[in-house]
């Protein structure tokens, strides 16, 4: 069952995340989830499987949250007023959301999260800690949105350590301002969906798949035939115009910076330190500690 899930989320569905991780998904699971080694098709070439990200403290409020003062049961450490959100990991739409252990947060659980801290009176200003290669497409632009509208009451910092890739890139882009370090990467503008063709394996194995289905469209993109042309280009009409989406959404949270035509010439490329804050992506290359310190 929990194969079947993942399946659901990553196959035939858009995504917002950087390719590579998405390759890397694809050789490191798709062979427990599919049943067979995974094969790419117009997609680059395959990488090692990747670990869940490990439980890990926050290169903001550090490993001892305990001991700031928290304000009732804020689910966030505050550190001299500012609340420190950590988004990590895989984004997905709703779900778990505190910490990495299942190496996933969901937007639900940031959302609440936000909301609480833009309502607490304690809170003076609000700081991401962001480090992830994104996610899923559901979700991630309506939280955008939530966060860029607390702005206007208290100040939002984007701090990437080190990765702010397609979804969590996103939802960066609606801070005041985004911090990172030399090392540290982000944007990767642009959608991808991946889909499974299952249809030479079931053919070697003597299986045939009969989808009896009513409605023309019911079963497009099902993983039992080859993508058929038309079904290819209905899905990508759908990903351009959630890309052209992407980028206006980048360029409303970064209004002055970055345009959305600017944003759309990016063509998913990923920018590193310096060359980051020269595309406008980003504001300022410094060590985190430094630029939260500048913050607070």
């Amino acid at each position: 069952m929990l194969h079947a899930r993942i399946a659901a989320r990553a196959f035939n569905t858009p995504l917002l995340v950087e390719p590579s991780k998405a390759i890397a998904f694809l050789s490191g699971l798709g062979p427990r989830i599919l049943g067979r080694r995974v094969e790419m098709v117009d997609g680059g070439d395959t990488a090692d499987g990747t670990t869940a990200l490990p439980v890990r403290a926050s290169l903001l409020a550090g490993g001892l949250a305990d001991s700031y003062r928290q304000h009732g049961n804020a689910p966030y450490p505050i550190v001299d007023g500012i609340a420190v959100i950590e988004i990590a990991g895989v984004l997905i739409h709703r779900g778990g959301w505190i910490g990495q252990s299942s190496g996933q947060t969901s937007y639900e659980g940031i959302a609440a999260q936000i909301e609480a801290a833009a309502s607490d009176p304690s809170v003076r200003g609000i700081a991401l800690e962001i480090d992830s290669f994104g996610g899923e497409v559901a979700g991630v632009f309506d939280l955008a949105d939530r966060i860029r509208a607390i702005r206007g009451a208290k100040p939002v910092w984007a701090f990437v350590a080190e990765h702010a890739f397609s979804a969590g890139y996103a939802l960066a882009s609606q801070a005041d301002r985004i911090l990172l370090p030399r090392t540290g990467a982000l944007g990767s503008i642009g959608v991808v969906v991946l889909h499974a063709d299952l249809s030479g394996q079931l053919d070697q194995d003597g299986v045939r798949v009969t989808l009896i289905h009513s409605g023309q469209h019911k079963v497009d993109g099902n993983p039992y035939q080859p993508l058929p042309e038309g079904v290819h280009q209905d899905i990508q009409r759908e990903i351009d115009v959630l890309r052209f989406l992407f980028a206006e959404t980048v360029a409303a949270g970064r209004s002055g910076k970055i345009s959305q035509e600017a944003a759309m010439a990016t063509e998913a490329a990923t920018y590193r330190g310096a060359d980051a804050v020269a595309a406008g992506l980003a504001d300022e290359v410094t060590d985190l500690a430094r630029g939260f310190a500048a913050f607070r």
